[in-house]
């Protein structure tokens, strides 16, 4: 599993990957941001880090299930990697073609909150593809790739990590606002064309609390709340409020 955390007001941020024991990897991140002078920690560090913090860790056996068994073997077997949760891809699909229509995308799970005063923050984890190589780290502990937060907008990003670490997408979208003097959303859509379809999605708040949420694939589970009891809940293009 891998995490990041990041505050946009002091820039602080955190991120873990290759850890196989923590209950809650987005803890430890915090952690690395908070008590240590690094911003990541990966693998057996990582891992001791945690022990020495008193997170709560189980078994790597916990985290096996018939599911999980089962997808790797459907993967394998299709001799690709895919992204978690998605219907087993065909061998005869080109390994570099876009997922097919009617794959869903669950896997990661991201989170972006601004206060009353303008304070930003993001924080995303993640257990990565199926099938993957050992050692394989996505985009979701790279700083400005799937994770990042200043003083313009916080933003999570889900989908490839291997595009989206191309495309350095959580930066791009911060950094659209700055130099194009964008709104969030359309900094947000501008840098969801630039990748290739079915590669990525992602949700962004910016320091006034306007809210994105773009994808180029055939959906993404999203919503967002505010505090005076707004909500929305979406997975295709129409969201239902």
């Amino acid at each position: 599993m891998e995490a990041c955390i990041m505050d946009g007001k002091t820039m602080k941020c955190g991120a873990v990957s290759g850890v196989s024991t923590v209950v809650n990897a987005i803890s430890l991140a915090r952690l690395v941001m908070d008590k240590t002078p690094h911003i990541y920690l990966a693998f057996d560090g990582a891992e001791a880090f945690a022990r020495e913090q008193g997170l709560e860790t189980v078994e790597m056996s916990h985290f096996i299930t018939p599911e999980n068994i089962e997808r790797l073997k459907q993967a394998q077997e299709a001799d690709r990697v895919q992204l978690d949760y998605t219907q087993p891809i065909q061998k005869e699909v080109p390994k570099d073609a876009a997922l097919a229509d009617g794959d869903s995308q669950i896997g990661t799970v991201g989170c972006v909150a601004v206060d009353n005063e303008g304070n930003l923050a993001t924080a995303t984890s993640t257990g990565g593809i199926v099938n993957k190589m050992v050692g394989r780290i996505g985009d979701t502990p790279i700083i400005g790739a799937g994770t990042y937060a200043n003083h313009l907008c916080a933003v999570s990003a889900t989908g490839r990590g291997e595009a989206i670490i191309r495309g350095t997408i959580a930066r791009d979208v911060a950094a659209v606002m700055e130099f194009k003097g964008l709104s969030l959303k359309e900094a947000a859509a501008y840098v969801i064309d630039q990748v290739p379809r079915g590669n990525a999605g992602l949700v962004a708040v910016s320091s006034t609390g306007e809210v994105a949420m773009p994808f180029n694939t055939t959906g993404m589970f999203r919503a967002c709340a505010t505090e005076d009891g707004y909500s929305e809940i979406a997975i295709w293009d129409s969201p239902t409020k």
